[in-house]
């Protein structure tokens, strides 16, 4: 029962974070932990049932587990410490109950315009709310077990710890002067890694301002689209800014889609002002955007294949019309657009998602050089790690062949002649997939 639908890859451990998932392993024993949890509430064991529950969230880097969630039996009691990115989730469990909170900030330090955010934040929340003492503004959670199993657990705890990190960096954000509190888990990037990532962002930007002042100049409005919204995709996926970076990309790429009542002209004007904005952004101020944080619950509800595969069929349709219409300049940028897309929007399985960065690895070799990777594909001489390419093919799928018996790795049967061709066929083949389940 994998309810948290990690990246998991027994063979390739990745040493950055990328995307809004958790690049982790699970417990080996996860789904017999979940199973002991489920047998202990059914005998009323709450104390066992919750630390196997607790246990199958662990996850790990290799071998060496995050410690993203620790546990501590103490008498009748089960402390416990859950960390979301920004937030840390702190609670006790007893026989009777669950409580669990989160430390936002100072209660003397909420001006007017936050209380009310909090406030309205509260009818939005299902399981958790927001409260105040005379030192603290927290969130918590109050869960009652008399009827608690480890379903009926995950998404009380799933919701306290989402929302307060999305709150966290909301109000880091918003409220800029606001000192948050408990964030001492939070761990700077080093200064090599913010220079590559700043760099990288300043380069993809000038090539974008390129390529759009070479477009034709009439029918251009659908190529602009693809290159302002991809380069926004890839530093999501490639950068993971966090703050300011993160709410004001997320509500430009909402607002994208959302706003009917918008030309693709005035969306894409103000999808290029948002670009130069953070082109003009100093190193120093970039800094502050970035951190790095163990994390527990993916952020996005599992998403099934068949919807990835008809954005897929969809995407290609339009590839096909850039074709047809001879515009075979902006064919490259959206396949990379596809993967993009997909990894920022959709809640993907384990196979789906290692498949998917071996797919951005191979488009995007120069950020992955940059930061000590092996590059998949050579741009200048045009050639590709093709055993390699196939190996972690082979990687992605061989572990879960057990459960899905149609599912085959393909390595062997795509295109290598071009980066285009490689893109394409190997859309094709994750398109294909067969999930179904033995």
């Amino acid at each position: 029962m994998n309810w948290l639908n990690f990246f998991y890859n027994k063979t390739t451990q990745l040493r950055h974070s990328f995307g809004r998932g958790i690049n982790a392993n699970i417990s080996p024993n996860e789904e017999e932990l979940f199973n002991k949890s489920y047998e202990a509430f059914e005998k009323q064991d709450i104390l066992k049932a919750y630390n196997c529950f607790f246990k199958s969230l662990e996850n790990f880097s290799g071998e060496i587990s995050n410690e993203n969630i620790t546990t501590d039996l103490d008498g009748d009691r089960l402390n416990f410490v859950l960390y979301q990115g920004s937030a840390k989730v702190v609670g006790v469990v007893t026989q009777n109950n669950l409580y669990a909170e989160v430390i936002m900030l100072k209660t003397a330090d909420a001006q007017v315009a936050l209380k009310r955010y909090i406030l309205e934040r509260n009818y939005q929340l299902t399981y958790a709310y927001y409260f105040s003492d005379d030192e603290y503004i927290k969130l918590k959670l109050y869960h009652d077990n008399k009827t608690a199993s480890p379903q009926k657990i995950f998404f009380p705890l799933r919701e306290i710890a989402l929302n307060a990190d999305f709150d966290k960096e909301y109000i880091k954000t918003e409220f800029s002067d606001v000192i948050l509190q408990d964030t001492g888990h939070i761990v700077k990037l080093d200064a090599e890694e913010l220079q590559i990532k700043y760099d990288f962002l300043h380069n993809w930007i000038d090539e974008v301002e390129t390529k759009i002042s070479k477009l034709p100049t009439n029918d251009n409005t659908g190529m602009q689209s693809f290159l302002y919204l991809n380069i926004l995709f890839k530093m999501d996926y490639l950068l993971v800014p966090k703050c300011e970076i993160y709410q004001k990309t997320s509500r430009k790429i909402q607002t994208y889609f959302s706003d009917e009542g918008s030309t693709t002209e005035s969306k894409n004007e103000e999808l290029r002002k948002y670009i130069v904005k953070l082109k003009e952004m100093n190193f120093e101020d970039f800094s502050t955007k970035f951190y790095n944080a163990k994390y527990t619950f993916n952020p996005m509800e599992k998403t099934s294949h068949e919807e990835i595969s008809n954005f897929i069929s969809e995407s290609f349709i339009k590839i096909r019309w850039y074709k047809n219409n001879r515009y075979n300049q902006i064919i490259p940028t959206i396949y990379k657009y596809i993967s993009f897309y997909i990894l920022y929007n959709y809640g993907l399985n384990p196979v789906t998602k290692a498949l998917m960065h071996t797919l951005v690895e191979i488009q995007n070799p120069a950020f992955f050089k940059a930061l000590d990777y092996t590059p998949l594909y050579d741009e200048e001489k045009k050639t590709f790690a093709k055993k390699t390419i196939i190996s972690k093919i082979e990687d992605a799928i061989t572990p879960h062949q057990s459960q899905y018996k149609e599912l085959k790795p393909f390595g062997d049967e795509l295109n290598f002649s071009s980066l285009n061709e490689l893109s394409n066929s190997y859309l094709i083949q994750l398109k294909h997939l067969n999930f179904e389940e033995i």
